[in-house]
């Protein structure tokens, strides 16, 4: 092994890592000999564009998968005939579940596309294969597969000190380590079998040298079975002698020749055990390392490994909001410059670098956010300004989407025109025509539509995603610049409804309790034919009980009461003949609107003696139904998405707009 792990530095013949079976195991390096090693093993490497012939890691990792369960029922049989096994055989078989879900992990996180677009090594045994693969190698070699997330951070900085890895290779990381794990179980797990078959194999040679079971000795078994074998397996000779260590050298004739050929092969009986026990202790421990390691992987936040290791997010959070925002924002703003990386001649962090330049020229609105230039309406001209020039399939798309729904009733009417035009035909050439065939026609035609239809629009959801709205992430709660009310419209009907709904507005305010949120009430007495009817004060009272009751229970806000009860009087209506509230549910939110900004002839009344009144500076408002019910910090998110910058309103001074 140690003559492989140099050439991961590209030195050296060009041999395929899978060319030698010994375990994964070089020597233990401290942090900072990890980093120096780090920081060679970046300036060695070199990339290319160039597409290789090497098969694909999913290969190997297949057979690897073959060879672990073929040593796991090995060792399965050998505890099912009493056989003993050691420390590192019983590792396996105890946690080979665990072993079966990193192989699975794998083949979910590296699909071929993927794998096709990490960075490949042009020289030295990962000739071919992904950068990130020969920097997992080299970590876990001088680990001793022992997996620690800090030791990981520091190695893959140092790294990227000497060269940056790309966002795709830094999500490599983990997979890769688990293939490499996985690699070096293979090994270990193939060296257990071998040693157990040759300890089984001595055993046979010893009871035939002994005469066990009442079976006559023979004292030249094993020089008859072993003569013309070039080696003897250090395993087979330790358990040999284990089981002759009480035989007289000098009377047993395969004890002298034992002694002979070792000697001829340069060692010693002595040296032999030892050799082997020491082998045996490393494997143990090494086995060991790489099932813990493997539980490890399975609980490390991958996300917070990749972001802090990240160049890009590292330019990012310098140089603009990005550390405020969510993390599928944060993805969204990566994959907009790996794809303009891809088609361009820059690196990833040189297109970073330029989004972060476009903004800091920008005077206001949103170009002062890269994300204006990644993902928004600025992307098409920064992308003109950095070289990109976009794939045949990109092309494909933007053309496809651009004419929206004349683009799609054109694919309709074509697939409507095959789909018809293909019995007709086939009718046709039978013989039916003129006015037979227009019949026929006729009465295919709507169920063509509809064949059509369908396809058309499995296929726009197969091309066309959803489109994800960037947002912050608001890790402390609703600031106060962002104040925000959560309103229910409602009428006050029964005592029980009533309840209900009071009820439902603390569960919102429990799904959302950070920040600040405010949660009302926009209630209205029912219709009646008069302004007031019998009950109407008894309903009101219950709603200010509740809402005092619910504020008492959760607290106040910076603003005032978390929890409010806005009621609107009855007012004539010609339309309806009746009292009713203003405009009903647009009534309730346009007064609360003009409320918002200050109104005081508003139809609301003043239930409890008091004014109505709302916190002020309220920034944004959420309206839901009276049965809708408020998902677990949905309001949060709502809010992140309407504050980011490039989710901002801007009104036209010149439409009014």
């Amino acid at each position: 092994m140690s003559s492989l792990v140099p050439r991961v530095l590209g030195w050296g013949s060009a041999d395929s890592p899978w060319d030698s079976g010994e375990v994964l195991r070089a020597e233990l390096f401290s942090i900072e000999r990890l980093e120096q090693h780090a920081a060679s093993l970046a300036a060695a490497q070199q990339v290319t564009r160039r597409r290789t012939a090497r098969r694909s890691l999913s290969v190997r990792l297949r057979d690897n998968e073959s060879a672990l369960l073929a040593a796991y029922r090995a060792i399965i049989a050998a505890v099912a005939e009493g056989r003993a096994i050691t420390p590192a055989a019983e590792w396996l078989i105890d946690n080979y579940h665990l072993v079966e879900d990193q192989i699975r992990e794998v083949r979910q996180d590296l699909p071929p596309a993927f794998y096709r677009l990490l960075p490949k090594l042009a020289s030295g045994p990962f000739n071919g294969y992904p950068r990130v693969f020969g920097l997992a190698w080299a970590f876990v070699a001088h680990t001793d597969s022992r997996f620690d997330p800090e030791t990981l951070r520091q190695f893959v900085r140092a790294y990227q000190r000497v060269q940056p890895l790309t966002i795709g290779e830094l999500w490599a990381v983990a997979i890769t380590l688990r293939i490499v794990l996985v690699e070096n179980l293979r090994r270990a797990a193939t060296r257990i079998v071998s040693s157990r078959a040759a300890r089984q194999e001595a055993d046979a040679v010893a009871d035939r040298l002994l005469g066990v079971d009442g079976y006559p000795a023979e004292p030249d078994a094993l020089i008859r079975s072993h003569a013309r074998h070039a080696a003897l397996a250090p395993a087979f000779v330790v358990q040999l002698i284990h089981r002759l260590r009480d035989q007289d050298p000098r009377a047993t004739p395969a004890l002298r020749w034992l002694q002979e050929r070792l000697a001829a092969q340069g060692t010693t009986s002595e040296a032999i055990v030892h050799d082997e026990h020491q082998r045996q202790g490393a494997s143990n421990v090494t086995v060991r390392n790489i099932i813990t390691s493997m539980r490890l992987l399975s609980d490390v936040d991958w996300r917070e490994f990749f972001e802090s290791v990240s160049l890009v997010d590292e330019a990012l959070r310098a140089g603009s909001d990005f550390g405020a925002m969510d993390f599928p924002s944060r993805d969204l703003y990566r994959r907009a410059i790996e794809q303009l990386a891809r088609g361009s001649n820059r690196t990833e962090l040189e297109i970073a670098q330029a989004a972060l330049s476009a903004a800091g020229k920008a005077v206001a609105g949103r170009e002062l956010d890269p994300g204006y230039y990644l993902i928004a309406a600025g992307r098409r001209a920064f992308a003109a300004t950095v070289g990109y020039r976009a794939s045949v399939w990109s092309h494909s798309g933007r053309f496809n989407a651009a004419p929206g729904v004349g683009s799609y009733i054109g694919a309709i009417a074509l697939i409507t025109a095959v789909v018809l035009s293909v019995p007709l035909l086939a009718l046709h050439a039978g013989g039916i025509a003129g006015l037979r065939l227009a019949a026929l026609a006729l009465l295919g035609l709507i169920p063509s539509i509809d064949a059509a239809v369908a396809l058309a629009n499995r296929a726009a959801m197969m091309r066309f995603g959803a489109t994800t709205l960037p947002g912050l992430a608001l890790r402390g709660g609703v600031p106060s610049s962002l104040r925000t009310m959560v309103v229910v419209p409602t009428l006050l009907t029964t005592r029980a409804a009533l309840e209900a709904q009071l009820e439902s507005l603390e569960v919102h305010y429990l799904a959302s309790p950070e920040g600040e949120l405010y949660f009302a009430l926009l209630s209205d007495w029912t219709d009646a034919p008069s302004e007031n009817a019998a009950g109407d004060a008894a309903l009101l009272d219950i709603a200010v009980a509740g809402i005092e009751r619910l504020n008492r229970l959760h607290g106040t806000g910076a603003a005032g009461d978390r929890f409010l009860l806005l009621h609107r009087r009855r007012v004539w209506s010609d339309g309806q003949k009746r009292w009713m509230g203003w405009e009903r549910k647009r009534g309730k939110l346009q007064e609360l609107n003009q409320l918002l900004r200050g109104a005081t002839d508003t139809t609301f009344l003043h239930p409890g003696g008091r004014p109505p009144a709302v916190p002020p500076d309220v920034r944004y408002v959420i309206t839901l139904d009276a049965d809708t019910r408020l998902p677990r910090e949905t309001a949060l998110r709502l809010v992140g998405k309407m504050a980011h910058p490039l989710n901002q309103p801007r009104f036209d001074a010149a439409t009014g707009d």
